[in-house]
């Protein structure tokens, strides 16, 4: 059976639907974490790996993450291929700081969608606002070592800054409550997702219907209607259809 995919979230607003590719979050609030893990996700915990595995001085990358513990990155915007954020720092203002990743093609959106409507459970998963770990690998969704590129409006030329690595151990706790932001991050909106979904469910569903009906087995009209004269006899009747 096939997971019905509802057109809209509850709760969102028109604002929420105007620009699906286009999406403006609040400033995180600083959070103290039991195990001392920013994200709780396993493709939260992932994003940051794939920082964590390309920075070129750990120093910059724990001043990274007490910025973002104490909440010094204000609201984020995340686009297709691009994270902003303003930062602050030592200093009265602010820096203005981005993370930015490679967009998926339309040929690997193709491969996840069609794999994600192939399976009702990964349908649901997604609704449920989670990942399967075999969906996640159909199209690379989630950056490798080297796939996010940081930049920052301070002077420090670290690769990346402290207030990059603030932007992106924060942007982390983002993809732990919706990972559609990680979609949207490489390129496709939730809306635009679900649609797309919607329509394979749909057309998935109609062949299946298709193919379930067995084929009618018929008589000819004039040979079962013509006058029983002479001890005409009429023709048996067709085999039965199988059981449901």
């Amino acid at each position: 059976m096939n997971r019905r995919i509802p057109a809209g979230r509850p709760g969102s607003g028109p604002a929420a639907r105007h620009d699906d590719r286009r999406r403006t979050f609040p400033q995180v609030p600083p959070r103290e974490a039991p195990d001392g893990r920013f994200a709780a996700t396993w493709w939260g915990n992932a994003w940051v790996e794939a920082l964590e595995d390309t920075a070129l001085d750990p120093a910059r990358l724990s001043r990274g993450r007490a910025y973002a513990g104490r909440g010094q990155v204000d609201a984020i915007t995340v686009t297709p291929g691009r994270v902003v954020a303003y930062v602050h720092g030592s200093r009265p203002r602010p820096y203005r700081t981005e993370i930015r990743l490679r967009t998926l093609g339309d040929d690997d959106w193709e491969r996840f969608l069609d794999a994600a409507a192939a399976r009702p459970e990964h349908i649901a998963a997604l609704l449920d606002k989670d990942v399967p770990h075999a969906l996640a690998a159909v199209a690379d969704l989630l950056p490798a070592p080297g796939d996010l590129i940081p930049d920052c409006s301070c002077p420090d030329d670290g690769f990346p800054c402290k207030h990059a690595a603030a932007l992106c151990y924060q942007a982390s706790r983002l993809l732990d409550e919706d990972p559609f932001v990680l979609f949207l991050m490489r390129g496709r909106g939730e809306q635009e997702i679900l649609a797309a979904l919607t329509r394979r469910n749909a057309a998935q569903s109609a062949a299946e219907s298709t193919s379930a009906a067995p084929a009618m087995p018929t008589v000819p009209a004039r040979a079962v209607l013509p006058p029983r004269t002479g001890g005409h006899a009429l023709p048996p009747l067709p085999d039965p259809l199988p059981a449901p």
